[in-house]
């Protein structure tokens, strides 16, 4: 789980409460601004908790020489993962060429860092999605993404076994945006996700604690705030 802390309203002690929740519960990383990266590094310092960012986010319409500065100064600033939003202007235009060249050039600057590529999928058909994900794929990224979480749409079920079939089993596939409660993070699981980002982790994890104490669903609920 990729806890995200992404929203552009945050304040620092939002920042900080996001940070310390992550810590508590123990989530697999956090997802945060690139102005937060250096911060969130030496705050979660000891705590197992990784620090990813997002390049070109949330639009993916910077130039790829923007995209390539922005990863290098997070990977200075201790980011370990980068989730980079793809040329989604490109995409839509069927220039895969140049989808693949965008993210093949964040690919190689981040050298053995782990690159995830949010394709969007509210914005794709699912022939569309099937090519950026052979895209993202064949120019070397790690993972392929749903979703920014800020684009009015979010993962789908149908989406995440689409992506999964393209890319096969050597390939991430990270669902984001929407997922807000446990039967949805599942629902991802199964589908095909191995990597899930979201703001609801602590809706999440509260409910397996429950599930796992009383064998029953509880009445949590969704996080309805969550992205």
């Amino acid at each position: 789980m990729d806890h995200a802390i992404l929203k552009p309203e945050l304040t620092r002690s939002d920042v900080d409460a996001q940070l310390d929740e992550a810590a508590a519960y123990r989530v697999f990383s956090v997802c945060v601004r690139p102005s937060d990266v250096a911060y969130a590094v030496e705050r979660l310092q000891g705590t197992g908790v990784g620090v990813g960012t997002v390049i070109g986010f949330p639009h993916g319409t910077t130039s790829t020489a923007a995209k390539v500065a922005e990863s290098l100064q997070a990977l200075a600033d201790g980011a370990f993962e980068l989730d980079m939003v793809q040329n989604i202007g490109a995409a839509k235009s069927g220039d895969w060429e140049r989808v693949e060249a965008d993210v093949r050039a964040v690919v190689d600057a981040a050298g053995t860092t782990v690159v995830k590529v949010i394709l969007e999928t509210a914005f794709l058909t699912d022939d569309e999605i099937v090519a950026a994900s052979r895209a993202a794929q064949s120019a070397g990224a790690a993972f392929v993404k749903t979703s920014t979480g800020f684009a009015g749409g979010g993962a789908t079920a149908e989406h995440i076994r689409l992506m999964r079939e393209t890319v096969g089993a050597d390939t991430g596939v990270k669902a984001s945006g929407g997922v807000r409660g446990l039967d949805t993070f599942l629902e991802m699981v199964e589908a095909g996700a191995n990597r899930i980002g979201t703001s609801a982790s602590a809706r999440i994890l509260d409910e397996v604690a429950h599930r796992a104490e009383t064998g029953a669903a509880s009445t949590l609920g969704d996080d309805t705030t969550s992205y």
